[in-house]
């Protein structure tokens, strides 16, 4: 009966979608509002925008697919506590737009606590809208269980038109790890600013593939941009895009290589050093790459996941069709106060810049 299990496992995954794991190619986003509103001046401008990814509340805890790491699941008040760091860190930086990848809504490995509706319930921020890149009702490896983890776009404005567009799958692995495995999406939403409404548009490319996946999402980002911007509206945009600017001083042997397991390795960025340039050439980057060849290190916002200090390479990114503030880019590496040290509350650092919104 045994060999039976695969063929049956198999027939249901085909036959239907048991553990809710798949997604239309365009479908929309789930909106999300604080639980108290915050009031907002009426005069804004210029906009502050960061993108972050928080590793879903995970701060510098090392999970078992990381380098060194053995941690499956982390208790609510771990959670609790990583999300007050992450609230203190953004009420701090006080962003008008935030761009979060990573965000855990209904996981098992965060204690099932909906963290878009923490980060609103516990900063100034207003309105969201979330995208599952990584759900099923249950994962039957390693412990996972329930997963819900995505990207989500948090405003001091009201959002409309939020989508969930579909990214294409990772091609290099068996049907039943696709059935399981990440479902990377661009979100796009419109925030209706008083003066004029703008598009916002986040993704998290894939980081692991060994074919040409990254690159056909970093492609699609770049259309989708175009597509919003031909359309005559104006967007701030970024995310994390898993890959390295041209100039950057490493491109592989990067500190967590050597895990033992090849999926899940640091990527070797060799022969990837044009991949961006359509972002770059189409759209204003809020780090110019003049400033990163003149100075790299300062604008690296990735640590590794092996637990290796410093920051080591620059994953993180926002463009827009219109110019940003000339000079208010940056990565914030730095802490303020201890306690506010994003070193100690992500693997990525927070991407900040200033932004007007075109009259």
């Amino acid at each position: 009966m045994r060999q039976f299990v695969p063929f049956i496992l198999l027939w249901l995954l085909t036959a239907c979608d048991p553990f809710h794991t798949q997604f239309d190619d365009v479908e929309k986003a789930h909106a999300y509002r604080a639980r108290e509103l915050t009031p907002v001046a009426t005069s804004t401008d210029p906009l502050k925008i960061v993108t972050w990814n928080i590793k879903y509340g995970g701060a510098r805890i090392l999970f078992f697919w990381e380098c060194g790491g053995s941690v499956g699941n982390m208790t609510k008040a771990e959670v609790v506590h990583n999300l007050e760091g992450l609230a203190d860190k953004i009420r701090e930086l006080e962003p008008d737009i935030l761009l979060l990848q990573e965000a855990d809504v209904q996981s098992k490995r965060s204690a099932y606590v909906d963290q878009v509706q923490y980060l609103l319930d516990h900063t100034h921020l207003n309105y969201g809208v979330y995208a599952s890149a990584w759900k099923a009702d249950f994962i039957p490896s390693d412990g996972i269980g329930r997963m819900d983890s995505g990207n989500a776009i948090l405003s001091r404005w009201p959002l409309s038109n939020s989508e969930r567009i579909a990214l294409p799958l990772i091609g290099n692995y068996s049907f039943i790890e696709k059935y399981f495995y990440l479902k990377r999406n661009i979100l796009k939403t419109e925030v209706l600013h008083p003066s004029r409404t703008f598009a916002v548009v986040n993704v998290h490319t894939e980081a692991f593939a060994e074919d040409s996946t990254k690159l056909d999402h970093l492609a699609r980002f770049a259309q989708v941009l175009a597509e919003v911007s031909a359309a005559g509206m104006p967007f701030v945009a970024g995310g994390d895009l898993n890959s390295i600017p041209k100039y950057s001083p490493q491109r592989a042997d990067f500190p967590d290589d050597n895990c033992g397991d090849a999926r899940f390795e640091g990527d070797d960025y060799s022969g990837e050093e044009t991949w961006l340039d359509p972002l770059y050439t189409q759209f204003h980057s809020a780090i110019p790459l003049a400033d990163f060849e003149a100075d790299p290190e300062a604008y690296f916002s990735f640590v590794g996941s092996d637990g290796s200090l410093p920051w080591n390479r620059c994953l993180d990114y926002l463009f827009s069709n219109h110019p940003w503030v000339t000079g208010s880019g940056y990565v914030h590496q730095i802490a303020t106060t201890p306690s506010l040290d994003p070193l100690m509350l992500s693997d990525h650092a927070p991407v900040v810049a200033s932004w007007e919104v075109p009259q």
